[in-house]
C-alpha cells in the first residue's frame, strides 16, 4: 500500500536561505569586453521590466523625468545593443534605470568586478555585529596568549 504525502506538511529539506547579496546571478558574470557586459546588463533590466509589465516607452519616460533630459525608446535600444558601440549608457541614466526597473542586481553585477557585494541595508547591522564578535574573539585570543607568556615567565 503506497503512502500519500500530506500536501499541508512542508518539506524541511526544501527550504533555501534568503538571498542576502543583490546580484544578477551567473548572467551577471562578465564575459567579453566591458562595454558589451554593460549592454547586456541594460538589456537584462529592460527584459525583466517587460516581464513585470513595464513597457520601454514607460521606462524611457521615467528615466527622462529622473535625469532631466529626453531619453527615447530608441536610445534605450541602443544602450541595450552590443552592436551600437558609440552609444553607452551614462552613469546618471544607469542609476535611473536601476531605480525605474527595480533591477538592483545591476548594482551587484558592477561591484562583483571588485570582489564586493551589494547587501540590503537591513543586513548592515547584522554584518557589523558579526565583525565586532570576530574582533572580540581575536582580542580574547591575544589576551590569553599574553597571559600565558606572563605566567610562564614568573
Amino acid at each position: 500500500m503506497s503512502r500519500r504525502r500530506d500536501p499541508l506538511t512542508q518539506d524541511l529539506f526544501a527550504w533555501e536561505p534568503p538571498q542576502v547579496a543583490v546580484t544578477l546571478g551567473d548572467e551577471g558574470k562578465g564575459r567579453g569586453a566591458l562595454d558589451n557586459q554593460i549592454s547586456r546588463m541594460v538589456s537584462r533590466a529592460l527584459r525583466d521590466a517587460r516581464e513585470d509589465g513595464s513597457s520601454r516607452a514607460e521606462i524611457a519616460r521615467q528615466i527622462s523625468a529622473t535625469v532631466g533630459r529626453t531619453v527615447s525608446e530608441a536610445t534605450l535600444d541602443k544602450w541595450a545593443s552590443e552592436a551600437a558601440e558609440e552609444h553607452r549608457i551614462p552613469l546618471d541614466a544607469f542609476l535611473a534605470l536601476v531605480e525605474v526597473t527595480g533591477c538592483t542586481g545591476l548594482l551587484g553585477a558592477l561591484t562583483e568586478r571588485f570582489g564586493l557585494v551589494v547587501v540590503d541595508a537591513r543586513y548592515a547591522d547584522l554584518i557589523e555585529l558579526h565583525l565586532i564578535e570576530e574582533h572580540e574573539r581575536d582580542v580574547a585570543a591575544r589576551k590569553a596568549s599574553l597571559e600565558a607568556k606572563w605566567r610562564a615567565r614568573r
